[in-house]
């Protein structure tokens, strides 16, 4: 394990996947990219340790067994938390896609996915977040103070 895996500043990567072996796979790709991370076995599980100042993404398997992936998607919005979801399913019909699209999922990837591809794409969406919070910061904390340029 490298320190970037326990590094309290980085964001990480949260794997929600029913399936053990797909998260075991996941979590070995990160690894060797340095990415830090966290597996679930369930929509249940994520949101009951899900740390909601813990900046990351949510790389979410839409197909599981009772709360799915679109169901922890409209989940995530109802309790205002807004980690941006890369979702993956084994299913690549445009019904599914347009859906999680629509809830809000960055990308959307069929199953096998290719390790380089997902890579790249956890990286653009954690460093898009990473600015906008940034952007977002300043106003939030000087809603009062006037801009003199």
């Amino acid at each position: 394990m490298g320190p970037t895996l326990h590094s309290k500043d980085s964001a990480v990567v949260y794997i929600v996947d029913d399936e053990e072996s797909v998260r075991k796979g996941f979590s070995l790709l990160l690894r060797s990219a340095g990415m830090a991370h966290r597996a679930f076995s369930s929509a249940e599980q994520f949101l009951a340790e899900l740390d909601p100042q813990k900046q990351g993404c949510v790389l979410l398997d839409i197909t599981m067994p009772r709360l799915t992936g679109l169901d922890l998607q409209k989940e995530l919005k109802k309790l205002g938390l807004n980690l941006p979801v890369i979702a993956i399913s084994a299913r690549d019909d445009a019904d599914t896609s347009r859906l999680a699209r629509e809830l809000g999922a960055r990308f959307f990837f069929r199953k096998p996915v290719d390790d380089q591809a997902l890579i790249d794409a956890i990286r653009w969406v954690l460093e898009s977040d990473r600015t906008s919070r940034a952007k977002a910061g300043p106003q939030e904390n000087n809603s009062d103070s006037k801009d003199t340029l």
